[in-house]
């Protein structure tokens, strides 16, 4: 999880990846439209295999929260 960051200031303080300008949102709107691992990499080319792993990670973790808090 520490490829994702969050700074202040930044994209609106949303989750990004290691800094960059590209946020969660960002990986999981182009996988969720179709785009494959390979296209968005060859697009970002600032992006590794193993940050679109934590866009997913933390994506289900956040997830997971979510239900955890609702069902408490």
């Amino acid at each position: 999880m520490n490829r994702i960051t969050l700074e202040p200031g930044k994209r609106g303080g949303r989750p990004c990846v290691r800094g960059l300008r590209i946020t969660v949102y960002d990986v999981l709107s182009m996988l969720s439209n179709g785009m494959g691992q390979a296209e968005i990499l060859e697009d970002f080319p600032e992006l590794e295999a193993e940050d679109i792993y934590a866009v997913l990670a933390f994506a289900a973790d956040r997830e997971h929260q979510v239900h955890t808090l609702a069902v408490s």
